[in-house]
């Protein structure tokens, strides 16, 4: 059931960071951000009745890190993108968010059997390889100017991912609300202070909302896959494989071209989930 919840997260991850993405094509791209983590909050708020759970003050406390590691994450990742190549920021982040989440796991206690081992060095593979935009190639200009920021956002991420996991298995949805309260107060206080507008068009807040809506959807699902006892080591590499569901949506919906490397990482990803999921 972890291992499932897990990969549905992954699922809705990309299909909000296309959303993300097709709305930054027409409005700032901090506005979106800011706008979107409002309705997630709005979302998991009006959930809070009903799957709010039992927390403790602790729960909300880690979710108030979590939504500080996430909210900075998201600002280094932007900046990164605007300072850097995407090409290079981009599987650069997308590889330190995956590895975090498995060496947090290994270091509070977690054993994995060897194929679940195995699935996890395939799966940090295919996160890189499906992120890769423009090949592998293109990570050999890459500088530490560009490489340390991102490596950063992509850190803060995983922590996301950490942090969550530290919450206790009656929380509910409750540190979610918490984390999402610090990252608008971080995010929006940021375009504010930018003196971004936070307004976009009509045509643009539909997908801002699907975006927002989505986000939250998968952080409730990766909680609820570690609050059912999945392994942090497996629920948040699994969780990180969000790369590729995005990159599917691009080539059926935009038609983008894949390139030889991310049609790699596609198998490899499919390789290493089959391994995660067999019984050990």
């Amino acid at each position: 059931m972890a291992t499932l919840l897990a990969l549905a997260s992954a699922v809705v991850y990309g299909m909000a960071d296309f959303a993300g993405g097709m709305a930054s094509r027409r409005a700032a791209a901090a506005t979106v951000v800011a706008l979107s983590q409002g309705a997630g909050l709005v979302a998991v708020v009006l959930l809070l009745p009903w799957l709010g759970g039992d927390p403790e003050p602790a729960d909300l406390w880690w979710g108030a890190a979590a939504g500080v590691a996430g909210g900075a994450g998201l600002l280094l990742f932007y900046r990164s993108l605007a300072a850097g190549v995407m090409s290079v920021v981009a599987p650069v982040t997308a590889v330190s968010a995956a590895a975090l989440p498995v060496l947090g796991g290994l270091l509070l206690g977690e054993r994995l059997g060897p194929l679940a081992a195995a699935g996890i060095v395939l799966a940090l593979a295919a996160v890189v390889l499906v992120a890769a935009e423009d090949g592998l190639a293109s990570l050999r200009n890459a500088r530490l100017g560009t490489v340390a920021p991102a490596l950063a956002a992509g850190a803060g991420f995983g922590l996301f991912f950490v942090v969550l996991d530290r919450t206790g298995d009656d929380s509910g949805l409750t540190p979610l609300a918490a984390a999402r309260v610090v990252s608008v107060l971080l995010v929006g206080g940021l375009a504010l202070s930018s003196g971004r507008s936070l307004r976009v068009s009509r045509r643009v807040l539909p997908v801002v909302l699907l975006a927002g809506v989505g986000d939250m959807t998968a952080n409730a699902l990766f909680l609820v896959a570690t609050q059912v006892g999945g392994p942090l080591a497996i629920t948040g590499v699994l969780a990180s494989l969000y790369p590729v569901s995005t990159v599917v949506l691009a080539q059926v919906l935009l038609r983008e071209r894949l390139a030889g490397a991310q049609r790699a990482g596609l198998a490899v990803a499919a390789a290493a989930v089959v391994l995660i999921a067999l019984p050990s």
